[in-house]
């Protein structure tokens, strides 16, 4: 298996941002794309991301096999709630790991949650998504979404061997129509995919990003 980058490396921090100005826009406005109110806040923010993601999401719902579907789960974050996501798992580390320096805290901390300054979500770049079947029923992916590295014993990583082979199948057909819109996956979590972030940037060999953190709104 090929290293894992993580979103703290300095590689990715170093990729520059030449962001095109695209809107973010409301995915429930598309009603062919189902969303999971389990992360929605009162702005609805959540629900929003670039309107480039977006039609990509919608070209890869096409290339699934017929009665499943995307269900969209989280797009958007502003850069002040990932901020308080990324302290308050670092925080959770540092309490179970008092002999870990800084450093290392924050790595950790990145195969979880994005250090504010590079997040995808922030920008509107990224999306956590699952796969529902016609009836709404979600697929077995291995884990739940958003289940930790501790809490998972790593299963949530895309390619973990310690999910059975229903999951695995799933996870090759979530990836394999997200990947041929191209979208990027964070490879530790297996429902994080995202285009045109620094993470795309370093993933594809782009230049530079076209979406930077934004404010919404």
């Amino acid at each position: 298996m090929n290293e894992i980058v993580l979103m703290s490396d300095p590689k990715i921090a170093a990729i520059p941002v030449a962001d095109c100005g695209e809107p973010l826009v409301d995915v429930r406005l598309r009603e062919c794309l189902a969303v999971d109110s389990r992360r929605a806040d009162r702005s609805g923010a959540f629900a929003h991301l670039r309107e480039g993601v977006l039609t990509r999401l919608l070209k890869a719902q096409k290339l699934l096999p017929d009665g499943i579907r995307l269900l969209f789960v989280e797009g958007y974050r502003s850069p002040a709630l990932q901020r308080h996501y990324f302290e308050q798992y670092a925080a959770e580390l540092r309490a179970g790991n008092p002999d870990w320096s800084p450093a290392q805290v924050r790595e950790a901390a990145s195969r979880y949650v994005s250090p504010p300054e590079i997040a995808p979500h922030s920008a509107g770049a990224a999306t956590d998504l699952t796969l529902v079947s016609a009836n709404g029923r979600e697929l077995d992916m291995g884990t739940r979404m958003n289940a930790s590295p501790e809490e998972s014993d790593g299963a949530c990583c895309t390619n973990a061997g310690n999910v059975g082979s229903e999951a695995r199948a799933n996870r090759r057909m979530l990836g394999a129509a997200l990947t041929a819109v191209g979208l990027v996956n964070y490879p530790t979590e297996w429902w994080h995919w995202s285009y045109g972030d620094r993470y795309w940037a370093f993933s594809t060999g782009a230049g530079s990003a076209i979406y930077g953190p934004r404010e919404l709104g």
